[in-house]
């Protein structure tokens, strides 16, 4: 009941945007006034993120908004798989996306960093764990939108809409990771020839 909750908020606020939103700054002197002292908090802030992840390889840094319901229940699916997780509330979540790579339409809510990835949306902990046994030459993992039923996204009904998890290379193209939901019945049913 508590995520159907947390979607209903996040959908009537205005879906995606809403948990993504940034806020305005008062005036543009204000905004280039604060741009070198946030910079240099940006730069340290990473710099201890990036030492950490190097000792905790399976230390998972969330950058998202502070106001997302879906992003703390994403969060807490992370915790309960087994990751340590750190939260960086920001309100801007456009310069972490740029600056991990994430290709313009595969965003989502929140972008995530582990063991030298990024993760960016609801992908589930079972796909970031086989990401990092794996160990592909890629910048990360991409579930783009807020698909329902996934980790984060979860209805009473248990319903799940089909969803795929996408492998970004280092050069920006993807391919299928992993299926979810009625995705991946139907594409182990055409792996094996039944329909």
């Amino acid at each position: 009941m508590r995520t159907l909750t947390v979607l209903a908020a996040c959908l009537a606020a205005g879906g995606l945007a809403a948990c993504a939103k940034s806020q305005a700054p008062a005036s543009p002197e204000a905004a280039s006034a604060a741009a070198p002292v946030v910079a240099e908090a940006v730069d340290a802030t990473e710099a201890a993120d990036v030492a950490a992840m190097a000792a905790d390889p399976r230390l998972v840094v969330v950058h998202k908004n502070e106001t997302c319901g879906c992003c703390h229940l994403w969060v807490e699916h992370m915790e309960k798989s087994g990751f340590k997780v750190t939260v960086r509330n920001v309100a801007d979540l456009g310069g972490i996306k740029e600056r991990v790579g994430v290709p313009a339409g595969m965003g989502s809510c929140h972008t995530a960093r582990v063991g030298g990835y990024f993760i960016e949306g609801h992908v589930p902990a079972a796909d970031i764990a086989r990401l990092l046994d794996e160990q592909p030459d890629a910048k990360g993992l991409a579930v783009p939108g807020m698909p329902l039923g996934s980790p984060g996204m979860e209805v009473a009904s248990g319903e799940t809409q089909p969803y795929e998890v996408h492998l970004v290379t280092r050069h920006g193209s993807t391919s299928v990771f992993a299926r979810h939901g009625d995705a991946a019945v139907g594409a182990a049913a055409r792996v094996t020839g039944r329909d």
